[in-house]
């Protein structure tokens, strides 16, 4: 069982909800109690870890066991109140430490393998994140020291028959799960409660007296403001997947300015007028690269080959060997054109710009000049 803080707790009239940790989470304590059990050659029935989030979890270890120089131990998943297809789930570390000072990580039976471009991984690997690939060699590094190395398998045997209640199939990950997350940590997507504190920080960005915002959708989208626009993180606030409440929010509270930025994935959803971005809501990112393709006259056999991607990262270099980069731009102008028409009757003219990237931290593009939009948001 995970132990956090209050402060990890979402309220709304009176009632908590409860955060739970990611699978990504799951594998780093795992790995980490596995490496401790091989260094110290005993037994661990509770392992801590914090989260790329800044979040302690103090996680109990399940089936372990360990040998001379090889480990196993599992940590159960536990998504909170917000219930997904692994919640419940055991997921498992096996670590073998060696005299070579590499760290290794694989995916064993449970963990599903790229088989498609677009997810951010090459085609071949196990679905293992870069953030929990990242936190899972951290980890390891730091109990088995600099100077011995270990091969790192991450497997979970329910895996192949709850990755059939997710959308991994459709992004072309076979035969497991995604060991996934950003932060470490699942957040209650119970609507009312999540939207609400979510518009808290918009009330108290107005509060300090901003007149500009910008919103993204999560973590990838927060760090690109910061890394790539260079962008004060004082104004960037997370929408999640409620871009219209959270424009109709902004509006609300008289902001003049909003910036919307995000992986192309994500917010090519608005340029076809879905303001809710949850694939269970709503999905119209191919059907919208391929109208505003044609729109540019692109020729039938890319409309087809796009139309046929499983992803929009797929879809990306295709349109780059055509040379048709410039449908991102005209994309961009229809978002920024779908948020003026959704907030016409409002008496507060809120002025939209886009800004699309890619998993490789590119801009695509972007409504009007980056540079002018820079300077706009400073």
């Amino acid at each position: 069982m995970s132990q956090t803080a209050d402060a990890e707790l979402i309220w709304h009239r009176g009632k908590a909800y409860r955060k739970g940790y990611t699978t990504g989470s799951c594998a780093t304590a795992a790995a980490k109690v596995a490496a401790l059990m091989v260094m110290r050659q005993q037994l661990i029935q509770q392992i801590s870890i914090v989260t790329p989030s800044g979040v302690t979890l103090n996680l109990n270890v399940e089936n372990a066991s360990v040998q001379n120089k090889s480990a196993v131990a599992a940590i159960r998943k536990d998504g909170g109140d917000d219930i997904d297809a692994t919640h419940g789930m055991l997921i498992y570390a096996q670590v073998e430490v060696n005299d070579r000072t590499s760290i290794e990580i694989y995916g064993g039976e449970g963990v599903g393998t790229v088989t498609r471009k677009g997810v951010g991984l090459p085609v071949g690997v196990a679905a293992i994140n870069k953030t929990p690939r990242h936190t899972i060699e951290q980890e390891v590094r730091s109990v088995i020291g600099p100077d011995k190395g270990a091969v790192v398998t991450i497997f979970a045997p329910e895996g192949k028959e709850r990755a059939q209640r997710t959308y991994n199939g459709r992004l072309g990950i076979e035969n497991g799960i995604s060991i996934i997350g950003t932060s470490g940590i699942v957040t209650p997507m119970s609507e009312e409660s999540w939207k609400r504190s979510l518009a808290i920080e918009l009330e108290q960005k107005s509060a300090l007296g901003r007149d500009n915002i910008v919103l993204v959708p999560g973590n990838h989208g927060e760090r690109f403001v910061q890394q790539y626009l260079h962008i004060d993180p004082e104004i960037v606030v997370t929408m999640s997947n409620f871009v219209g409440y959270m424009l109709q929010e902004a509006n609300r509270l008289n902001f003049r300015r909003v910036l919307l930025v995000g992986h192309i994935g994500k917010l090519i959803k608005i340029a076809a007028g879905v303001f809710h971005t949850h694939s269970h809501i709503a999905d119209a990112r191919l059907e919208t690269l391929v109208t505003h393709l044609a729109l540019l006259n692109a020729p039938h056999e890319l409309l087809q080959q796009v139309y046929r991607c499983l992803t929009t990262e797929e879809a990306l270099e295709l349109i780059e060997q055509h040379g048709y980069q410039s449908v991102y731009q005209r994309i961009a102008e229809e978002i920024e054109r779908r948020v003026t028409a959704m907030l016409k009757y409002s008496t507060n003219k809120l002025i939209c710009d886009v800004v699309l990237f890619n998993f490789d931290n590119q801009i695509l593009g972007s409504n009007r000049p980056v540079e002018l939009i820079m300077e706009d948001y400073q």
